[in-house]
């Protein structure tokens, strides 16, 4: 298999940890796609040129995030990142989807301060500073639920990979005021999975 890729990508670095954490490196082959550029031949293989982007044993090609993580959790028939059943899923899939909305509005703000300086916009960067201000918030007292400890599921990986979002994003600062959070992230950054998939920094 094929997993298309950007280093700074948070998305594709939750497949590649996926990826680690599955023991799936002899099975998928990680490629560095060729993204935001006028006739990119990535477009040719994935026409939205956004990734991660899996391309299967079979030739079909699989895009998002979530997507890609479950069918390469399923891979072995022992998938660990499941969703538990009943009452305790829904809170599971409340957690991920506040993860993920604290992860889109960091890479709309990390997207903005690529741009040229005269084509960057204040009033999102500004929208977007304070949207994190208000999830890490937010976070400092959710992290306390028990769905956010023991093993890594979805919504711990999601939460992980938007903190872990930082060296992109240089006015970020949400340990400070954010202890929990700060020892919550800790352990998990620490994994092999996390250490590898690092962005590099935004210069």
């Amino acid at each position: 298999m094929k997993l298309y890729i950007t280093p700074a990508s948070p998305y594709a670095r939750m497949a590649r940890i996926v990826v680690i954490e599955k023991g799936l490196e002899s099975r998928v082959e990680i490629i560095t796609a060729q993204t935001r550029l006028t006739n990119s031949q990535y477009y040719e293989l994935n026409p939205s040129g956004r990734v991660p982007y899996l391309i299967r044993d079979d030739g079909v090609g699989l895009e998002e995030s979530a997507l890609i993580c479950g069918y390469l959790d399923h891979l072995d028939g022992n998938p660990v990142f499941n969703l538990p059943a009943g009452e305790q899923g829904w809170e599971a899939r409340r957690l991920e989807a506040m993860a993920r909305s604290m992860l889109d509005g960091l890479t709309v703000w990390g997207r903005e301060i690529t741009r040229p300086k005269n084509e960057q916009s204040p009033t999102v960067i500004r929208h977007e500073a304070d949207r994190s201000k208000r999830m890490a918030d937010l976070w400092e007292h959710e992290i306390e639920d028990s769905l956010m400890r023991g093993a890594l599921n979805m919504a711990q990986l999601t939460l992980a990979c938007a903190l872990g979002f930082q060296p992109r994003l240089p006015n970020f600062h949400w340990q400070p005021e954010h202890p929990k959070l700060c020892d919550w992230f800790g352990p998990i950054a620490a994994r092999p999975s996390f250490a590898a998939t690092v962005p590099p920094a935004h210069h």
